[in-house]
């Protein structure tokens, strides 16, 4: 994962999208969440889909190891922050953000046990295959039974591009998350003509889903 803090100091951030995602706007209200709750966004970049949340009176906690991404969204966002040591972490705080800085392998169920919803965008998409099955193990370490995910994928043919983000198919997400969670698919369309990048490269197709998913007590 160090890969990314070069990533960052490299201004190499093809991924960073400049508007709020489409499919959170549509889907967010599956999460249940109402003003003043608190949901966890994991490997969180500088996101604008963190200014949505917040707008929504959702408190956001976030983890990101690069402190030039969390620092380049306070000030883009021209938000005001403290920064203190927690843990293995650097915490930056603010305006109902809290971004952990550090290592996302790092988080215990202390620093997320308010957390009522996760939203992952570019998460484990971002992971390769034996990171994913870590990434979800952990992820369910440190969030409590009943907490829901909105969880977004791509898929494509991965022999035709071989950087992230990686091609995950709903079987592996079924694979992943079907011992601690209830998991339907919300969405599932081929969306190629908006991804240039994916294009140019000659992949067939980029299918883009959303699931909810909800941990389980097992």
């Amino acid at each position: 994962m160090t890969d990314w803090i070069s990533r960052w100091e490299n201004n190499r951030i093809g991924w960073h999208a400049d508007q709020v995602n489409r499919q959170l706007v549509e889907y967010q209200d599956k999460l249940n969440l109402s003003p003043g709750d608190t949901i966890f966004v994991p490997l969180c970049g500088k996101t604008k889909d963190i200014l949505f949340l917040i707008k929504k009176q959702i408190n956001v906690i976030g983890v990101e190891m690069s402190s030039i991404a969390v620092e380049q969204f306070f000030s883009e966002n021209e938000l005001s922050y403290s920064i203190t040591n927690v843990d293995e972490f650097i915490l930056y705080e603010g305006h109902g953000v809290k971004i952990y800085c550090g290592n996302y392998f790092d988080l215990e169920f202390s620093h997320l046990q308010k957390v009522n919803a996760v939203y992952d965008r570019a998460s484990l998409i971002a992971l390769d295959v034996k990171l994913r099955r870590k990434y979800v193990k952990h992820l369910n370490d440190i969030i409590d039974d009943d907490v829901r995910i909105l969880l977004l994928t791509l898929d494509y043919p991965q022999h035709q591009r071989s950087d992230p983000p990686f091609a995950v198919s709903k079987s592996e997400v079924d694979e992943l998350f079907r011992v601690s969670f209830q998991c339907r698919e919300l969405e599932c369309i081929n969306d190629i003509e908006n991804e240039p990048m994916f294009q140019n490269l000659g992949v067939d197709f980029v299918e883009k889903a959303v699931y909810l998913l909800q941990k389980v007590r097992v």
